[in-house]
Parts: structure tokens; C-alpha cells; sequence
């Protein structure tokens, strides 16, 4: 449900944002400068590098398919008029992050966008990266959704489905959202649910077009999948055998990083987190968001081990929904309001150790 927006709510998520964003940058910036390298070799780490490949080549390396086009475009489109497509696609993720957090402050309230701010793996929306773009568009999408202007959800969706393969899920989970409504709205007319699904063909089309296109330039239909296999290791394994590959590198760190072991600890908790979202949704009948949660849970479930979980988890506007939640139940005591400013500032020095690991280039994952 939407929630109605209380005055000083948007100047409190706009302060949050300023502040986790400006320390991404400060941070950016200071690296540059000590290390006596250009900002862009700075931020422009992991991903980025197959991005700016792609907005220059297209897919001339086959195990880049496993990247959506829709942020190598924009990314060319900033290179064709002079711009730096790694400031300029960091510009727009960071306004991108704003959006999104201003759509989970109207769907669950002014503290789930706080926390979705505060998230450890927030650098990945403030640098070219997808999930800023992505998250701003599926949360409105999700938002229209629930507003029922499904008109605007579907071209919203469509946006996400440019971004990366979780806009399937998307779609997905938005089908479930209608047919509940259908189901609760016994009183209402605002449509049946054949409607809703005729609006969700066109982001489910902005899917089958990249496979289409990929079939083209490689006569597979499993393109998208071989990439993600040969590049990332991400076959088709069972559920147990990911957990016992993954467990076995938890006590195996490496010499040359030893941080490495603690972020694979990371995508652990991260997946029975999503596990544990899942769940509550089930419980409490928010069917369309546990299948949102549960669908990537399980997906990642089924590679060689758990990988980029904690940064999926940017993507699960439920958790940050649950945990707003949480922040917003019982009286504001100066114990409670104590306790908050802790894990504030607990989430914040998260962040920044994440943040550092990614511009250094110590972040696996």
C-alpha cells in the first residue's frame, strides 16, 4: 500500500542522500588524487569496464551478451557529444538513486528510503553500474503498479527490461501483483485482470527483442545464458551443491586478499536475508513481493556459488520496506531514537568499507 508522504519527509531523504553520496565522492575523489590517477580509473571498475566495451563495440566479445544494452547506449550517447561516460553515467546514477529512493518513501515510507539509502553495496548507485537506473525504474514501476495505472508500470518495466535480465523477474512478479488485485477488488471496477497482463506484453517484449537480437548476431537462443556460464561461472547447478561450493571458500581466504573471504561471508548472510524476506512476505499475503524476493533467491541459488547477492539486495524493495517498518513501530524514546542514530552511523561506516573496496579494487564478487 502507498503510503501518503508527511511533510519533511523528502528533506530528510534528500539530506540521507547528500550525505552517503557526497562521501562516495569525497572518497573517489581522495583516491584519485593520492594514487595520481585519472577520477574515471577510479570509478570506472569491474562491470563498468564491459559497459564502455560494449559502447564502443558492441557485443564484439560474446561474453559480454551476458549485459543488457539499455546503460552501454546511454553510455554511448554521452561519448557521441564529448561527455565522460563514466562521470556522466555516475551522475546518473546517483540521480537515478534519488528517484528510487523517493519510490520506496511512497511506498512504505520516509525510513525504508533511509535504509535503502544507508545500504552497504550503495556505491554500485552512485557509479555506471545498472542498479541505480534499474531500481529507479522498477520501483515506480511497482508503485504505479499499485496504484493501478498499469499503463505507466508497463512503460516503466519496459525501461527496467533494457537494464539487466531481473526485469524478467520484474514482469513476473507484476503479473502476481494483478491477479491479486483482481482478486481483492470484488467491489471495485478498475478493470478485470486481462488488462493488466495486455499492458505487461511490452516490457516481456523488451526481453524476447535482446534474445532476438542475440540469436542474430550468434544463431543461439541460449546466447545470454552461454555468456553468463563461460564469463561467470553461472551454469545451471543444484541448490545444494552452490551452498557447499560457496561454504567451502568461506574458510579458504586468500593471501593476496584477504577481504575476499569476508565478502564471500557477505553474499551468504545476503542470501538467507532474501530467504528470511521471502518468507515474511508469504506470511503476511504480500505474494507479489515475496515472489520478487524468492525468484532471485532461488536463481541465484542454482549458479556454481552465491555471487553478487548483496548487491541484489538493492533490488529488494521489501527488505527495505520490512525494515522500515521496524524503524517506524513504537514511540520515538530517547533510547529508540539513540539506538537509531547507532545503527545509522553503523550502516554508514558499512557503506564506506564497501565503497572502499570497490574503488580500490578489492571487491569480488
Amino acid at each position: 500500500m502507498v503510503r501518503r508522504p508527511k511533510a519533511g519527509d523528502a528533506v530528510l531523504v534528500v539530506q540521507v542522500w547528500l550525505a552517503t553520496r557526497l562521501t562516495f565522492a569525497l572518497m573517489a575523489v581522495w583516491l584519485a588524487v593520492s594514487g595520481r590517477r585519472p577520477l574515471e580509473s577510479v570509478v570506472a571498475q569491474w562491470d563498468v569496464a564491459h559497459f564502455l566495451l560494449i559502447a564502443e563495440q558492441g557485443y564484439a566479445d560474446p561474453l559480454d551478451m551476458a549485459f543488457f544494452p539499455g546503460l552501454p547506449l546511454v553510455l554511448r550517447s554521452f561519448s557521441e557529444v564529448g561527455l565522460s561516460p563514466v562521470l556522466m553515467g555516475s551522475a546518473l546514477a546517483l540521480a537515478c538513486s534519488l528517484t528510487a529512493a523517493f519510490a520506496l518513501r511512497r511506498l512504505y515510507g520516509v525510513w525504508a528510503a533511509v535504509a535503502w539509502l544507508l545500504a552497504p553495496t550503495a556505491v554500485f548507485t552512485a557509479v555506471p553500474y545498472t542498479e541505480g537506473p534499474f531500481c529507479a525504474a522498477a520501483f515506480w514501476a511497482w508503485e504505479r503498479a499499485t496504484q493501478r495505472r498499469w499503463g505507466q508500470a508497463a512503460l516503466l518495466a519496459a525501461l527496467a527490461c533494457t537494464l539487466r535480465v531481473s526485469g524478467l523477474f520484474l514482469v513476473g512478479a507484476l503479473a502476481i501483483l494483478a491477479v491479486t488485485q483482481v482478486w481483492g477488488a470484488s467491489r471495485r471496477r478498475d478493470g478485470g485482470l486481462g488488462p493488466r497482463l495486455a499492458w505487461l506484453v511490452l516490457p516481456a517484449a523488451v526481453i524476447a527483442a535482446y534474445v532476438a537480437y542475440l540469436y542474430g548476431l550468434t544463431g543461439s537462443w541460449t546466447a545470454w545464458f552461454a555468456a553468463q556460464e563461460g564469463g561467470w561461472n553461472r551454469g545451471c547447478h543444484w541448490p545444494w551443491d552452490a551452498l557447499r561450493n560457496h561454504w567451502d571458500v568461506l574458510w579458504q581466504p586468500t593471501p593476496e586478499h584477504p577481504e575476499w573471504v569476508w565478502v564471500f561471508r557477505a553474499e551468504l548472510i545476503a542470501w538467507l536475508v532474501g530467504l528470511a524476506v521471502t518468507v515474511i512476505c508469504l506470511f503476511s499475503r504480500r505474494v507479489a513481493e515475496a515472489a520478487w524476493v524468492g525468484v532471485q533467491v532461488l536463481a541465484f541459488s542454482l549458479s556454481f556459488w552465491l555471487m553478487s547477492v548483496v548487491r541484489a539486495t538493492l533490488l529488494w524493495f521489501p527488505l527495505w520496506g520490512l525494515l522500515g517498518g521496524l524503524a517506524e513501530r513504537g514511540r520515538p524514546t530517547r533510547a529508540v531514537v539513540a539506538a537509531g542514530w547507532i545503527v545509522g552511523v553503523l550502516a554508514w561506516g558499512l557503506q564506506i568499507v564497501w565503497a572502499w573496496l570497490y574503488f580500490t579494487g578489492r571487491w569480488s564478487s
